[in-house]
């Protein structure tokens, strides 16, 4: 949501429902490594998501999905699928978009880990793409500047950084180079 690194016309709120956005990935690439694993979100079966759809130029579809390809398929733990949302502009709409979801059958998927043990694969994980911890509190950030709340995300970020951090800002938290790592 917050980089999504592809050119767009329209970036617009949507909702999806019948899958939930969780960290449920064990992250060998892009925010951790086979030996210290960092734990990146996926969309898994149940409940409801608040998001952002892309649309792009139909001259810029092929070359986009194999963008996404190539960044979210390394180790090929999401399934891409197309699904119906609702595009919540006014009035809301519902059209089909390209989503990748979970393979719960890939050796990747964590499945639900305790926050204890969230928070030790987040603080540990650093990959191609930078720290695992940078990754959540942006995702957080994000979310936050949509004016929603995810349960499940401000859990765990209160245990990696206190909840008045959290929301001491709109803009992407800065991480210092100091935080704690109790692994």
């Amino acid at each position: 949501m917050w980089r999504p690194g592809f050119p767009y016309l329209e970036r617009i709120p949507a909702r999806l429902i019948g899958l939930h956005r969780a960290l449920c990935v064990y992250s060998y690439v892009h925010r951790g490594t086979p030996e210290k694993p960092g734990l990146v979100l996926g969309l898994d079966r149940g409940g409801a998501c608040r998001g952002i759809a892309y649309r792009v130029a139909a001259a810029d579809r092929g070359p986009t999905i194999a963008y996404l390809r190539e960044r979210e398929q390394v180790t090929s733990v999401y399934l891409e699928t197309s699904r119906r949302i609702t595009l919540t502009s006014a009035p809301p709409r519902d059209v089909m978009a390209l989503v990748f979801l979970v393979d719960r059958s890939h050796p990747q998927y964590a499945g639900r880990l305790n926050l204890e043990h969230q928070a030790h694969l987040v603080r540990q994980g650093h990959g191609r793409s930078g720290a695992n911890l940078d990754y959540v509190l942006s995702t957080i950030a994000e979310i936050e500047a949509q004016g929603c709340h995810d349960a499940g995300l401000h859990a765990i970020a209160e245990r990696l950084r206190g909840v008045h951090e959290i929301h001491a800002s709109p803009q992407i938290p800065k991480v210092e180079p100091s935080l704690p790592n109790p692994s």
